[in-house]
């Protein structure tokens, strides 16, 4: 009788285990697992553009020279907007291998590139040395006075 017993009972236990499986096999996958239409797409790779050498160069460092090939100085930095335009360009001016000289802003208007075919080249300015000399010193963090060439400068927004 025990033996009855206990053969009854295994059957039971494989009979309920079996159901079980049968409905995890019929179940949905679960919400974790994604859909194949689901599956992230691929990231595009970022846009490339291909500028030659001889259509672009670096300007930081360079030579400016005034309008009758007087020496201007090295522009030592771009000034933007907040939307990304330049505005101008700061000149390191005047002085002997650095001692004596001062930076002033130019407006990006009065520089002319034409001539800049290599790193020797020179950046030409639209502006007298009288001109320049006069212009005030530009500080960091302090409003930027512009020296333009007569009729090329562009107020900046109130907004700016």
């Amino acid at each position: 009788m025990r033996s009855r017993i206990l053969f009854t009972l295994v059957a039971v236990a494989l009979l309920a285990s079996a159901g079980v499986r049968a409905a995890d096999d019929s179940a949905p996958p679960p919400a974790t697992a994604a859909p194949k239409e689901l599956a992230k797409e691929p990231t595009l790779p970022p846009s490339v553009t291909v500028i030659g050498a001889r259509d672009a160069h670096g300007i930081l460092g360079r030579a400016v020279l005034g309008a009758a090939n007087e020496d201007m100085g090295r522009i030592v930095d771009v000034i933007v907007d907040r939307d990304g335009k330049v505005r101008a360009a700061v000149i390191d001016f005047g002085g002997f291998l650095g001692v004596g000289s001062r930076k002033i802003v130019v407006d990006w208007n009065a520089l002319r590139f034409a001539g800049v075919s290599n790193k020797s080249d020179s950046i030409s300015l639209d502006l007298t040395k009288q001109q320049v000399s006069a212009a005030p010193e530009y500080k960091e963090d302090t409003p930027l006075i512009v020296l333009g060439a007569a009729g090329s400068l562009h107020p900046w927004d109130d907004e700016h």
